[in-house]
């Protein structure tokens, strides 16, 4: 009669290190930097409208901009950070990504 016989396990090496994969995982990020051309209230209205935050977050990120020269203002994979930065881009502010540190 036909029996089932169970494989033995395979062990496959990890083509990444711990590091490695620590580092892919970091999430990216959207940094807005301070420019000499958009009033305040207009950041705050771009980060009301774009990213859906309310008056008081959208206000305490333009003025991190305004103070501290740039703001981290949105957070996540690589590929949401570049259509953030390009919406930046089109509402006319700076903005650049970085993987998030």
């Amino acid at each position: 009669m036909g029996g089932v016989s169970a494989a033995s396990p395979v062990e496959v090496e990890p083509t990444q290190t711990p590091d490695e994969i620590t580092f892919l995982a970091k999430p990216w990020v959207t940094l807005v930097w301070d420019d000499p051309v958009n009033l305040m209230s207009y950041v705050s209205y771009v980060f009301q409208k774009y990213f859906g935050y309310d008056r008081a977050k959208a206000e305490k990120l333009m003025l991190e901009v305004h103070e501290e020269g740039r703001s981290v203002v949105s957070t996540g994979t690589r590929e949401e950070m570049e259509r953030d930065v390009q919406a930046m881009h089109e509402y006319g502010l700076w903005a650049t990504m970085e993987k998030a540190s």
